[in-house]
């Protein structure tokens, strides 16, 4: 949408006639094109600004001042991403930013899932970064009532808060503004399929072939559909036309452009909501579970936090260059500075998606898969892996007294495995399913001989694996593992039907 204020741009290539903005990725130049749709970069960066807003706390971090919202952000340096925020306790997301980069934010993008505060304005705008994006919602200093008594001092504080940040924008060079982008053609249908098929459901299907997965996966995307849209989009129509005045974004109130950004960010919500719908919340039956349980040093992450790492993860695959698989990882450490951040003591090291190598042009490299006969026109000599492009382009060291941990979205080849190994990575956490095979072009062995590094894989509880196997024909020669294994090798490659 051409907006009628030059610092606020809705970009689009609808009848308005705005281009997108220059592609690349975080990683790459992204030059190349994969045959899938992929997320773009501006879209990419907004999902993970959202997904961070809903990083679970503990109740040491929560907020008591509900006029302040949760907010969500994502650092960004030429288009690589150093840090993964939400608010604290105490401190706002932008806050936070300061005290973790300093003088590194000049020049970063940040993108904020709520509009931030002056109070984080004033000193970001100080730090000398380049730009600023933000959901189009209600603000981090709230801007909706509910018609109480203490609702309209609420209020009354977060009017004098828009208007100095709007002075402070106004009076800066600094680009404040809100950056959307349509998705390609066939992105939800796309995300939705994958999204399906992913090795995380893939597995449950495997341990029970009477399980209805496509069933359980829409309930799933039901349940994050009505969670997520009511915390990131304002059902009624003039409420929502009425913030957006407020926040001095009056060109994007008037029609077709309202309806269109509304349906811009209806359809980002779905694609988080199926997203996270590939890692149900199955609570006592499935989760990530030591493979080899141990009482070695370093401390194990609740499920909830596991779960939103992976998901991190699996939005970054679908920036992938990878025309068949898309593969995300990102990198967690526990640092020992006092907390600030909603995320507790966990920092982020690196995170990123299979690729090209930079600079690659379309079509310059094989593209083939294990399919097709040809290996010397096969793609995987070339695939820089998302684990590998993590570690090359992590934005802090691994340091040896720190738990550092990798999440991943598929089990790590071993091509990838000595890298883990050797850059001193505490835990991973990933999928399983191609354990201890070799698949044509890649190997999956090296991962079953990892000793010295802790693996949780998603897999059925203890308790419940404990009751199946209890009413299970226990067989002769501890065969009941061997038969279980071969069920689930001969599952876990069959695409779930709709």
């Amino acid at each position: 949408m051409a907006a009628t204020h030059c610092d606020y741009r809705f970009i689009s290539t609808g009848q308005d006639g705005v281009s997108n903005v220059k592609e690349s990725s975080t990683q790459t130049e992204g030059k190349v094109q994969g045959h899938g749709p992929r997320l773009s970069k501006v879209n990419l960066f907004t999902l993970l600004s959202l997904w961070m807003e809903l990083f679970p706390r503990r109740e040491s971090q929560r907020r008591d001042n509900a006029s302040v919202q949760v907010t969500g952000l994502v650092v960004v340096h030429e288009q690589r991403i150093l840090g993964l925020h939400c608010s604290g306790a105490e401190l706002h997301a932008g806050q936070v930013a300061v005290i973790r980069h300093g003088s590194r934010l000049k020049g970063c993008d940040l993108y904020f899932s709520r509009k931030p505060c002056s109070t984080c304005l004033k000193m970001i705008i100080n730090a000398g970064v380049n730009r600023i994006s933000y959901w189009p919602a209600d603000a981090e200093m709230s801007l909706l009532s509910d018609k109480s008594e203490a609702t309209g001092s609420h209020l009354q504080e977060a009017a004098l808060d828009a208007a100095a940040a709007e002075r402070l924008k106004s009076c800066s060079r600094l680009h404040i503004c809100v950056l959307l982008q349509p998705l390609a053609n066939s992105m939800l249908q796309f995300v939705e399929e994958t999204s399906r098929n992913s090795d995380f459901l893939s597995r449950m299907a495997a341990d029970d072939p009477s399980l209805d997965v496509p069933e359980l996966f829409r309930k799933e995307c039901w349940r994050n559909w009505n969670r997520f849209s009511k915390i990131f989009v304002i059902d009624d129509v003039e409420v929502h036309q009425e913030l957006l005045s407020k926040m001095n974004l009056e060109n994007f109130c008037t029609e077709p452009y309202f309806s269109e950004l509304r349906q811009h960010m209806r359809d980002l919500i779905r694609i988080l909501a199926s997203v996270a719908a590939s890692v149900p919340v199955l609570e006592h039956e499935y989760g990530f579970y030591e493979t080899e349980p141990t009482t070695s040093g370093y401390r194990t992450l609740s499920q909830d936090v596991v779960r939103h790492c992976i998901i991190q993860a699996a939005i970054l695959s679908y920036r992938t260059e990878d025309p068949k698989v898309g593969v995300g990882t990102v990198i967690w450490a526990e640092g020992k500075l006092p907390q600030c951040d909603g995320t507790g003591n966990m920092y982020l090291v690196g995170c990123g998606y299979n690729a090209y190598p930079v600079g690659s042009e379309y079509a310059e490299f094989p593209q083939m898969d294990d399919k097709q006969e040809e290996r010397q026109r096969r793609k995987y000599r070339y695939i820089i892996h998302a684990e590998q492009n993590a570690l090359t382009f992590r934005s802090a060291d691994v340091k040896e007294e720190e738990n550092t941990m990798l999440f991943v979205t598929k089990c790590p080849c071993d091509e990838c495995v000595p890298l883990i190994h050797g850059t001193g990575i505490k835990q991973i956490y990933t999928t399983d399913l191609d354990s201890g095979k070799v698949k044509h072009d890649i190997s999956y062995i090296g991962f079953n001989r990892l000793r010295d590094i802790r693996k949780f894989i998603w897999q059925r509880s203890s308790v419940v694996r404990s009751a199946s196997e209890q009413t299970a024909t226990h067989l002769s020669n501890g065969n009941l593992k061997s038969r279980r294994q071969g069920d689930v090798d001969s599952q876990c490659n069959k695409r779930l039907k709709n």
